[in-house]
């Protein structure tokens, strides 16, 4: 099975706010490009750990850094990209045919990560080797 070559990418959403403080708003199919099926979230990650080693056959998915921050390192074999993800207004839409991988995560770092699909172990491809050849 070969992977399609969307590209992720980052984007803005709006937020609403004033003295009282702000309020960010995602939807489903609306905010993000898919319907929202699984949230997870990540936080108390060690100092110069790395997380993910990854990708996915099917499953997109918004990256959040609700506080704190990160750094999201993308490859698709045809480029390579380091998204610092440090504001909840900023989101990675993640392609599932992007290897990624966290790290750089800052003491206070809570990154929340909504799912297109249910959590499937099939859907993962843990090997970069088989992630280079499904690629070619």
């Amino acid at each position: 099975m070969m992977l399609l070559k969307a590209r992720s990418k980052l984007m803005m959403i709006s937020e609403h706010g004033d003295e009282r403080g702000y309020l960010t708003v995602i939807e489903g199919n609306k905010t993000i490009p898919f319907e929202i099926k699984r949230v997870f979230y990540i936080y108390g990650t060690k100092e110069g750990i790395r997380r993910g080693f990854h990708a996915h056959y099917k499953t997109k998915q918004a990256l959040i850094a609700l506080s704190g921050s990160c750094t999201i390192h993308l490859d698709n074999l045809e480029r390579k990209d380091e998204i610092k993800l440090d504001c909840p207004t900023k989101i990675l839409i993640l392609e599932p045919n992007d290897w990624h991988e966290m790290y750089d995560f800052s003491v206070d770092c809570v990154l929340l990560v909504l799912a297109s699909h249910l959590y499937d172990a099939e859907d993962y491809i843990r090997d970069y080797e088989l992630f280079k050849s499904l690629h070619t």
